[in-house]
């Protein structure tokens, strides 16, 4: 499995719990954890400490673009060029944790989703903005990248996060029955 962890200004309320969540994916084992922002940080040995709190400053360290803005099309291209081609991508299940903002260009990013898509076993992206009543995923970069997407979940609670689990397990058990739906809860 791999995480992008978004860590921009817009995602700083739920940023320390996303990384608690992907803290407790490495300590499982056979996670990548890369950080997105302005930059791609991976952060994986980082999160590999056992104590949580030392894994969480260990983390602050290596990430140089807390709550910065978000170039999600240029960072995915990033992490498709340099780890996802190369294996890191291919056959995994991709875990995207962000609201979708994009300071770049959206078409970028929905033409790298396809790329990530293609490689992928399954891309699942959790929102936390998602739970919001009324929510519509509007957001150019998040519109741009949904049809690239097979499970778009909430992301904003430990209750969504323990569903996002139970949504990566089923995606890692064909033999549950898990399909590749194009379109599937995407509002």
């Amino acid at each position: 499995m791999v995480l992008l962890v978004d860590v921009s200004g817009s995602m700083a309320p739920y940023a320390d719990a996303l990384l608690r969540f992907a803290h407790a994916a490495v300590r499982a084992g056979r996670t990548e954890v890369f950080t997105i922002g302005t930059r791609l940080t991976r952060v994986t040995r980082e999160l590999s400490h056992r104590d949580p709190d030392l894994a969480m400053a260990a983390v602050a360290a290596a990430v140089p673009d807390w709550r910065g803005g978000t170039r999600l099309g240029e960072l995915v291209r990033e992490f498709l060029n340099r780890w996802g081609q190369r294996g890191m991508a291919r056959g995994a299940i991709v875990v995207l944790l962000s609201d979708g903002w994009e300071r770049g260009d959206p078409d970028l990013l929905g033409q790298q989703m396809r790329r990530l898509h293609a490689l992928a076993h399954q891309v699942v992206w959790a929102n936390p903005r998602k739970a919001r009543p009324g929510y519509a995923p509007l957001a150019a970069g998040m519109a741009a990248a949904l049809p690239s997407v097979d499970a778009f979940v909430e992301g904003h609670s430990l209750a969504a996060l323990e569903r996002l689990a139970a949504v990566v397990r089923g995606a890692a058990a064909p033999e549950a029955g898990v399909a590749r739906v194009r379109g599937a809860d995407r509002a």
